[in-house]
């Protein structure tokens, strides 16, 4: 089959993927053989592919959001359209699984990091951590929804946000831009802070009550907030739009730092910072069922597999609204 490896992770701009004919993988217990029908493309996997996050493998193929085809393989009828995320699997036996916490498992499986991911023809995966796509999704517009639509959902439950609040998206890319659909569901006024005017634009278009550069502020004091860019200082921005007893969720699986700031004027008054670690599988369920029933269909910008160096340079450059997907 053909696959996008990763022998030496570098800056994109040197397209350190290389397009390889590799094995089939070889079905294994408790596993299913996917045809890759699509794959979405994260910013976790630039952070893959960068170094940002540690190499784990001499040798990777990297992607996440994989919606594929039950070809062989135990637990799942071949012919299954499922979807697979960034938690591959879980030991199922530390403390944190033994609570119910099983996106903070020690022992986890990182789908595209750990082990081999989506960007490529076929993909391996764990049967129980597979997801059923609802009829309603197609292909290419359920694909964002495995990872950016679902962690985008958890960091809306993190934050606490209720029905009817005002709430903060700071940033607006693959994530966002689908977690806005979910907080009109849900009634909530949306006031969007970023960087980037087709992305104001995009949040304009999706109903946004407010947009702004990544310098104003909300007219408004929020009730909650997500900060979608891997910056302190976007964060203690969307702090410093709070009310007493507002959460900012900081939805980024690396941060550049932590700035200092005024804890009298941002913090005090029961205002919390949290951050949102992975998913479980119940957020996927839930989450995927929502978009079902509201009918979700992310804005995508699609590529071939020869160029998902191409689609992880326009996700850095913020050259695309919306997701990037890979179509093998």
């Amino acid at each position: 089959m053909k696959a996008a490896v990763l022998t030496t992770p570098a800056p994109i701009k040197s397209a350190p993927l290389r397009i390889e004919d590799v094995p089939v993988p070889e079905p294994q217990p408790d596993h299913v053989l996917l045809r890759v029908k699509a794959c979405g493309v994260c910013r976790t996997d630039l952070h893959v592919v960068e170094g940002e996050l540690e190499p784990l493998r001499p040798r990777i193929i990297p992607g996440h959001q994989i919606v594929g085809e039950v070809q062989a393989g135990d637990g799942l009828k071949a012919g299954t359209r499922v979807g697979v995320s960034w938690i591959g699997g879980t030991d199922g036996t530390c403390a944190y699984c033994r609570r119910g916490m099983e996106n903070l498992c020690d022992a986890p499986t990182f789908t595209g990091y750990s082990v081999n991911g989506g960007y490529a023809e076929y993909a391996l995966a764990r049967a129980d951590f597979c997801f059923p796509i609802p009829s309603q999704l197609d292909d290419l517009h359920a694909a964002p929804l495995l990872c950016a639509g679902i962690i985008g959902f958890r960091a809306l439950r993190v934050a606490g946000v209720e029905k009817g609040e005002r709430v903060g998206l700071f940033g607006f890319g693959a994530s966002a831009h689908l977690a806005i659909d979910v907080l009109h569901a849900w009634k909530c006024e949306v006031y969007v802070s970023t960087r980037g005017e087709s992305h104001r634009k995009l949040a304009e278009s999706l109903g946004a009550t407010w947009v702004g550069d990544e310098r104003e502020k909300p007219p408004v004091e929020l009730d909650r907030a997500v900060t979608f860019a891997p910056s302190g200082d976007v964060v203690v921005a969307a702090l410093s739009s709070l009310r007493k007893g507002g959460v900012v969720a900081i939805n980024a699986i690396h941060l550049d730092r932590m700035p200092e700031f005024d804890y009298d004027r941002l913090l005090w008054g029961e205002r919390q910072i949290r951050s949102v670690a992975n998913m479980t599988r119940e957020d996927a369920r839930d989450f995927l069922a929502l978009a079902a029933d509201i009918k979700l269909k992310p804005k995508v910008t699609s590529f071939p597999l020869g160029k998902a160096n191409e689609a992880l340079q326009a996700l850095k450059s913020d050259s695309i609204d919306g997701a990037a997907v890979i179509l093998p």
